[in-house]
């Protein structure tokens, strides 16, 4: 419950609004915490409560799909989702929805410029590294790191050329019978760049949400046209404080860190973000956020800067155009990319 209770504020607080008044469209808020195992926040410009609420179911059944077809974890009556994958994908391809196969692909792309710092084919070694938290959460006092020997094993199935896409056909097979999908680096800011995109084209076009702490905005708060006041969630978590509060319109800021989901073992905390040249924990950074236009691109860079030196990242982002950075490191010392500060409120 404390757990849950954390991750609620969090997405209550990320989205930090200055007041400002409007003259037509009134601020709507909805929160939710059935999706992307996650708690997440919408805030929406309308006319009425009634046109709200109707826009919003309709907001909701499409994020609802993609978090059904992107579970590695549940399987669905009628769906062949990322699950389903993971179960038969080594015997025969599997039929999927081309939501699945886009995702998919995007990963591939990810893969290459990261240079294989996010990995959707890391699941064989993520795996043990989420049951090892899951049961170090669960029995704290009996809490241990994943056997070396079984990570080095698993890490002998994670090659991207095992998975094997065929986009005409829509099926999805693994060369590599102990592969499996993970898709946590990327999901969450791909399927929030997607509803977003169709949020603004059937729905709204004042609008910002906060998927899990991932935040995209659209437009401005209503008719005042002031831009969106976003609190970046502090490392530090002893301080009252956000780490920064930034100024943004039509842009997208996503967080990874490692004070939020880790576990403890013999007094140290262990992140669930994993280097894939130590399948251990990352330890370059406390946290590094990316604003950027493209949610799906700033949750897997976030993700890929998190796993390398300040100067590789701070080279991989300025190769980027529109694309901006903070790392924060173990001391809670910032550094920037060269643009950064000029969204700092």
């Amino acid at each position: 419950m404390k757990k849950f209770l954390s991750i609620l504020i969090s997405a209550m607080l990320i989205l930090t609004l200055c007041s400002c008044s409007v003259t037509g469209n009134r601020r709507f808020e909805k929160t939710f915490i059935d999706l992307f195992d996650t708690a997440s926040t919408l805030i929406a410009y309308d006319e009425s409560q009634s046109a709200f609420d109707e826009k919003y179911g309709l907001f909701y059944d499409e994020l609802k799909e993609y978090d059904r077809l992107y579970d590695i974890y549940n399987e669905y009556e009628g769906v062949n989702n990322l699950c389903t994958v993971n179960r038969l994908a080594a015997k025969e391809p599997v039929k999927v929805d081309e939501k699945i196969i886009d995702l998919l692909e995007y990963g591939k792309e990810v893969y290459k410029f990261s240079g294989g710092a996010v990995n959707i084919c890391f699941g064989s070694v993520l795996s043990l590294w989420h049951d090892a938290r899951e049961n170090g959460l669960a029995s704290p006092e009996s809490a241990a790191l994943p056997d070396m020997l079984a990570l080095e094993n698993a890490s002998k199935h994670t090659d991207i050329n095992s998975l094997v896409i065929d986009s005409e056909n829509n099926t999805v097979f693994f060369s590599d019978g102990e592969m499996s999908l993970d898709v946590g680096a990327i999901a969450k800011g791909y399927a929030g760049q997607k509803i977003c995109e169709y949020a603004k084209n059937e729905l709204w076009q004042d609008f910002a949400l906060s998927l899990g702490g991932n935040v995209i905005t659209s437009g401005f708060k209503g008719d005042g046209k002031t831009k969106w006041s976003i609190g970046i969630e502090n490392p530090d978590t002893s301080s009252q404080q956000a780490l920064l509060n930034v100024e943004i319109s039509d842009l997208c800021v996503v967080t990874s860190g490692d004070y939020q989901r880790y576990f403890t073992v013999d007094g140290k905390n262990y992140c669930h973000i994993i280097n894939k040249d130590t399948l251990m924990p990352s330890e370059y950074f406390s946290g590094v956020t990316v604003i950027c236009k493209d949610s799906a691109l700033a949750d897997a860079l976030s993700t890929t800067l998190f796993n390398m030196s300040y100067n590789d990242g701070l080279a991989l982002v300025e190769g980027f155009d529109g694309v901006e950075a903070v790392w924060v490191d173990k001391d809670y010392n910032k550094s920037f990319s060269s643009g950064f500060e000029n969204y700092i409120k």
